[in-house]
């Protein structure tokens, strides 16, 4: 079987750049496309010059213009239209990244799904799926214990969207074991008592932080922390496009990290 060909959406941005650059060390995988907007300043540009590992013979373009097997896409919400038409009209599986997307987009997404396979998730990073079903985890077992919860996220200066997608997940996940019906976004002023029905969110943005979240479990007299960071953007990159092999292998569906990683 020959390598999986692979077109990364985003390519001239700091994820994609990374997911080029990681590809090109796989020995099961070819960048064959790289997209981004028409406007991009390095359109037209070698895409394994951009990311740093010399030429490859992929120019960044804004639309398909070679075959490919799966898609990757760490661009951003204004892409995601343009993204979602690509992968129906060539019939291609789909890592899917990108946060903070509307809800018609998220509809728009999960109806793709039923026609290709899909893996989406706010996060690609092996650490943080597993620190996401710990969670899981403690919320099942606290949830008769009257605990706290609050997410504290750090990210780079450069992030657009908050609380991030990852902070919404841990959210999501929690409450449905738990039962909380408030997300609250950071406090101010003298909002009294906290409430037994909420989750706390609160977003730092700082330097260049790849990502760091802590998701805090209070009860009266002790407290259990979960906390995951990362280093450099690799992590999540190095998960992408595992997601990417097992994407391509998968009948049509919407996946989760949890599904490639077994968990």
């Amino acid at each position: 079987m020959g390598k999986l060909r692979l077109a990364v959406m985003g390519a001239a941005g700091r994820m994609g750049r990374r997911i080029v650059a990681l590809a090109t060390e796989d020995a099961e995988l070819m960048v064959t496309a790289a997209l981004d907007a028409a406007d991009h300043p390095q359109m037209g540009q070698d895409a394994g010059v951009a990311a740093g590992v010399g030429p490859l013979g992929v120019p960044l373009r804004p639309d398909l213009s070679a075959p490919a097997d799966v898609a990757v896409d760490f661009s951003s919400p204004q892409a995601t239209d343009h993204v979602l038409a690509l992968c129906r009209e060539h019939r291609l599986p789909l890592v899917f990244a990108t946060t903070g997307i509307s809800a018609e987009q998220q509809r728009q997404l999960e109806a793709l799904a039923r026609e290709v396979p899909v893996v989406q998730s706010p996060n690609m990073s092996l650490a943080v799926n597993l620190a996401v079903k710990l969670a899981q985890t403690a919320a099942a077992a606290l949830k008769a214990h009257d605990a706290d919860v609050e997410i504290i996220e750090r990210h780079h200066r450069f992030k657009e969207d908050a609380p991030s997608g990852t902070a919404l997940e841990f959210g999501r996940v929690i409450s449905r074991e738990m039962g909380q019906t408030v997300h609250r976004h950071g406090r101010e002023g003298r909002p009294g008592k906290r409430p037994r029905n909420e989750i706390g969110y609160h977003a730092v943005r700082v330097g260049d932080n790849p990502g760091e979240h802590d998701v805090v479990f209070g009860l009266l007299g002790e407290t259990v922390e979960i906390i995951v960071r990362a280093t450099n953007r690799d992590a999540y990159a190095k998960g992408a496009l595992a997601a990417a092999k097992f994407v391509a292998r998968q009948p049509p569906g919407l996946y989760s990290m949890r599904d490639v990683l077994g968990l």
